[in-house]
């Protein structure tokens, strides 16, 4: 029997497969360390805006705590300015 194999064929699909599966799989990989990297940027973005906050807060706390002690030194300063 006479063997019609078209090793032509065969060689360019060697060469396809040899050349696509690695550019392929390195596509695909990119494509996965793309969403895993904005993955990361919403989470830290979420971590900075939560920080944030924490740190508006306190300086919330620590301008009222100011105001405070300020209205104190205030009220004593009158009271010595008035016993004079």
């Amino acid at each position: 029997m006479l063997s019609r194999y078209n090793w032509d064929m065969a060689d360019t699909t060697q060469s396809v497969l040899t050349v696509g599966m690695p550019t392929l799989a390195v596509l695909v990989g990119i494509l996965v360390n793309n969403s895993r990297l904005s993955d990361l940027k919403s989470y830290m973005e979420g971590r900075f805006a939560a920080l944030e906050r924490v740190i508006d807060a306190r300086f919330a706390e620590q301008k009222a705590e100011l105001l405070r002690v300020e209205q104190v030194m205030d009220a004593r300063l009158r009271h010595l300015e008035e016993n004079r």
